[in-house]
This record gives C-alpha cells, structure tokens and sequence, in this order.
C-alpha cells in the first residue's frame, strides 16, 4: 500500500526524554521516515534532565513549553491541558494527510476534532487503557464516566489503533473498539543501546537495579522490604534506584527505616547509563500490583533487562510473570517481600555460581528476536500508513 506522503505526531512525550512512550514515538516515527513519509512531530520541551540526544534522522520535531509536576513529568490534568489546548491550532494550521495521536486520550480527542475539520483521517496509539488506570486509582465515579467516553470517542473514529499487546486489544474491543481496526504491534526496547555489550557501570559491586518510572501502580516499595529481609545475610549487597515518579519520596523515607545507607537513588539517567547498571545487575527488579486494573501490561522494563542479558525479578501480576517464567528471563514471584526475599537469595545464588552469565546470551537472543524496537516501529509505521486517508 502507498504511504501517506505528509504524517503529523502529536504526543506530550518524545525522544530524547526517558520514557517508554518517548521511545515507542521515536520508533514509529523513524519508521514512517524509513518508509518514505514526511513526517513531523509535535511534542513538548524536553525537561533539563533528559539526555542531548538528536532528533531522529528525517523527521521534524516541533516542541512547545508545557507545564510539568514536581518531578519533571507531564503529568495530570493541568498539565495534559497545557500541551493539549494550543495542540489544536498547531495540528489545525499544518499541512498533513494523516495524524498520530498518543495518549492521554484528551490529546486523541484534540487530533480527531482537527482531523474532522481537515477531512483526514487519524490513527491512536494505545499504549495502554487510560480508564483503567483512573479505576485503579479510586476516581469517584463521574470521573470515570467521563473518561471512558472520551476514551470511547478517541477510539470509535480513529481508522487504525495501535496496541501493544493482545491483553490491551482485549481491553479496548471491550471499550467498544473495532477490532478489525486494531493493529496489535507489540512493545519493545532499542536493543542497539540495551544489549549485553553495554558494560558494566560498576565492576565488582553486587546490587539489584530498579530504573525508570516509581508509580503507584507499581509500588516498587515491596522490593525494599524485601531487601530488608535479606540484608544482614548479604552485607555488601545493595539496591540502586533510577527513575523518578509520584511515589520516590516514599521510597526513599522507607530505604532510611529499613536499611539505612543501603539503598542509592540515582535519578533519571540517560538510555545508555541505564543499560550499563541493568548490565551489571544481580537482577532487574520489576513489578505491577495484581488487581488494580494493570495486570494485562507488559513492562519495558522487563525487555530492557532481558535485552543486557540480565535475569528479571518480577513481583506482581500474571500476565507479567508469565512472561518471564515462559521465556527463561528470571524469577517470577508474588507481590509479597518475602516472595520477594526468596527470588532475590535464588538470583544472587545464581550470580555467584556462574547460572546468570551462562543464560546472558540466550537473554538478550530472545530480546533481539521477540522485543527489538526497531521491529515494533516498522510494524507500526506500516500500520499507520495502511490506514488511507478520507476523500
């Protein structure tokens, strides 16, 4: 199928910000690119944290100043606005034959308004369920009403919906999605920067690693307490936490009452910073709270460790713990400390006679084959570019 010769990208977060939805967007973009698409992006100012990193080869990037929360993200209702209200004018007065929105669906319903009066068409990256998580966090009902609808509305008239996994095609088809307008292109991880080769940060000292987003749909708390089980059994042994998010404070408060000085906090660092400390990892902590409406998500997470080679330790949902259980990425355990505590004393069991750097390379095969972001851009840029625009 002939591409669509002029795509635009509207999406609060883009590379060369530190986030799974700024890769994923980079990704489809440099995709569109590859498949002869002019394509322009825009996205919001980087933070002052974010790392200097080009734009991707052939796409334009046009960034505005938003509003961002304490930590840095665009994050909650104001700020979604500030990127949201004067996206309008700059999707409405540029020349485009087919739009991209990304979530939050407020962003969606912006785009499809512009596309209804450009007469184009517009496709939705759904990355996740956005009704879900207001669920999940105890909205009162209203809120939750009127966040399905327009998450509803941001789907009914999008010609293409992108997904990212089959559990969250499920959960859109239930949210009144057509499925026959689904592309389910999976999620990945930019394996040229995460990969066995990336080298350790710090040689000869043994520490699991947390990185990216802290939230309360994660709750990586569970993995202080369980540290704090094991702490005295293992003197040397630390924790290391990059990211940042709504819950680091609480973590850190923890850290000093449970194990004193034993637990650093690194702060966002950049995609390659971040491979060398998972690379040189005992194991990858990652985890997703069972029951409060995120069991279907797929963590990059898991992707990122599993594409250095290192073994995961997973806490938490189903869906993620098969995951790394079918496919010999490390432990899978439950959302509990001393679950926790015990898959912690099998990784460093592990570590110690050899088993983790034995199954690096069989790790970081399946990342290369299953998860490669650069995969996951072409499918969805051809999906994208499959969907044809209105006459």
């Amino acid at each position: 199928m002939s591409a669509a010769h002029r795509v635009v990208v509207a999406s609060r977060l883009f590379v060369p910000e530190v986030s799974a939805g700024a890769f994923r967007l980079g990704a489809l973009s440099r995709g569109l690119a590859a498949h002869g698409a002019e394509v322009t992006v825009i996205t919001s100012t980087p933070p002052s944290h974010a790392p200097a990193l080009a734009d991707p080869p052939g796409v334009r990037v046009r960034r505005m100043p938003v509003l961002r929360d304490g930590g840095g993200n665009v994050r909650g209702y104001v700020q979604y606005a500030s990127f949201d209200a004067p996206l309008l004018f700059r999707v409405l007065f540029r020349g485009w034959d087919l739009a991209v929105a990304e979530s939050p669906p407020t962003t969606a319903l912006v785009v499809r308004f512009a596309a209804w009066l450009r007469r184009r068409s517009y496709a939705y990256y759904a990355a996740d369920v956005w009704t879900d998580g207001v669920v999940s966090m105890g909205a009162p009902r209203p809120v939750i009403a009127l966040m399905r609808a327009m998450e509803r509305a941001a789907l009914q008239r999008a010609r293409v919906i992108l997904s990212v996994s089959d559990e969250v095609t499920e959960r859109l088809v239930a949210l009144g999605a057509d499925p026959a307008r689904i592309a389910t292109v999976g999620n990945g991880i930019d394996t040229d920067v995460f990969n066995p080769d990336a080298g350790p940060a710090a040689p000869g000292e043994t520490y699991f690693v947390y990185t990216g987003t802290m939230s309360e749909w994660q709750q990586p708390d569970v993995f202080i307490r369980g540290f704090a089980r094991i702490a005295d059994e293992f003197p040397d042994l630390r924790l290391r936490f990059f990211g940042q998010g709504s819950v680091e404070a609480d973590l850190r408060l923890l850290a000093e009452q449970l194990v004193p000085g034993r637990v650093d906090f690194g702060g966002v660092v950049s995609p390659a910073d971040s491979a060398q400390w998972i690379q040189g990892a005992a194991g990858a902590l990652v985890s997703i709270v069972p029951g409060i409406g995120y069991d279907f998500a797929r963590p990059t997470k898991t992707y990122a460790a599993a594409a250095c080679g290192t073994p995961v330790l997973f806490a938490g949902a189903d869906v993620g713990g098969t995951l790394v259980r079918d496919n010999g990425l490390g432990e899978a355990v439950a959302f509990d400390p001393d679950a926790v505590a015990d898959g912690m004393r099998r990784l460093l069991a592990k570590r110690a006679s050899g088993d983790s750097d034995r199954r690096r390379s069989a790790r970081a095969d399946w990342a290369r084959q299953n998860v490669s972001l650069h995969v996951v851009g072409e499918r969805a840029a051809a999906a994208v570019l499959g969907a044809r625009p209105r006459p």
